[in-house]
């Protein structure tokens, strides 16, 4: 378990008067720079889960890892500072400045002003929003949106290891969510934070997520395991129908053109389309239905034809 910054062995978290525990001895390993994704039916422990990585929950039994070490009996409050938070309602202090909610932990670290002050600007930039415009508002006078991406940077203020988000998209209008998952595959692409999401929306999880955790009652562990294969290869019957209808299409989202084994061009070519390799699968199949084709050349960045790409290859990467 060298590689992993998150760990929970054996964790089991029971309330008293309960006859089945809210969480039942899981262990998962998250590695370091991995987002690892959370999901399952409603009442199933995800967030119960989320919220004994950091302790704001305490475990009946088990043990907690983080970057090594044993944190199931230190100190809580040292460790959530080592832990960012991001949950659904933001949870901004509303009577605080956009600056002062950000800097919150960075002064009960007891960081000078000097450096609290360069970090909210940093972190501001960070996630979008200029400094100079946003750090002397208060909340009420930020969207949705922008509330969330403040969330977002106040967990990082520390500059923690890693990063537990409960539902953090949510609450959000469905254009304003989309637009902030790709503002968090990008900005994790330059952070490359450990990070435990939790999400009841299967199609963010794919989006989102280097694994997913498919958990069922109790917090069992069904599949762990990367978006792709937990569409193409469900481990049971609970994945296959929690996953459910439309699985085959949203694999085809998932794989690369470039990634399959393509077929050699042969003699003419001319008029077929051109997709890239970089681009999916349902893209490539897209671009040929409306060529009216049934093969496409696959080219490289640099325009280079890589090989050619049928119907027949593609249905052949489409789970029955």
């Amino acid at each position: 378990m060298t590689d992993e910054m998150i760990r929970l062995d054996g964790v089991t978290k029971r309330y008293p008067g309960t006859d089945a525990p809210a969480v039942g001895g899981l262990t998962l390993g998250v590695r370091a720079g991995e987002t690892a994704v959370l999901l399952g039916p409603s009442g199933c422990g995800k967030t119960t889960t989320l919220r004994l990585i950091n302790r704001l929950i305490e475990p009946t039994s088990g043990r907690i890892f983080l970057d090594g070490e044993d944190v199931t009996r230190a100190d809580p409050d040292r460790l959530r500072r080592r832990i960012g938070y991001v949950i659904q309602q933001v949870g901004l202090f509303p009577h605080m400045t956009i600056a002062d909610n950000i800097g919150l932990i960075p002064r009960t670290l007891g960081w000078d002003k000097k450096k609290i002050r360069a970090r909210v600007d940093e972190l501001l930039d960070l996630v979008g929003l200029d400094p100079g415009t946003y750090r002397r508002r208060y909340p009420k006078e930020l969207s949705g949106g922008q509330q969330q991406r403040v969330g977002v940077a106040r967990a990082l203020a520390a500059d923690p290891p890693a990063l537990l988000m409960d539902e953090p998209f949510g609450a959000i209008d469905p254009i304003t969510r989309e637009r902030l998952q790709d503002a968090f595959l990008e900005l994790q692409a330059r952070i490359g934070k450990t990070i435990v999401l939790v999400t009841h929306d299967l199609t963010e999880a794919l989006k989102l997520g280097d694994r997913i955790a498919i958990l069922g009652q109790g917090a069992r562990l069904v599949q762990y395991d990367t978006p792709a294969a937990i569409l193409g290869e469900p481990a049971d019957d609970f994945v296959a129908e929690f996953v459910g209808a439309g699985a085959a299409m949203r694999r085809l989202r998932l794989v690369a053109a470039g990634s399959i084994e393509l077929e050699p061009l042969g003699g003419d070519h001319a008029g077929w389309p051109e997709v890239q390799a970089e681009q999916s699968l349902y893209e490539a199949l897209d671009t040929m239905l409306r060529s009216g084709r049934e093969r496409a050349l696959v080219a490289d960045g640099d325009g280079r034809p890589l090989g050619s790409l049928s119907w027949a290859a593609i249905v052949r990467e489409t789970p029955a």
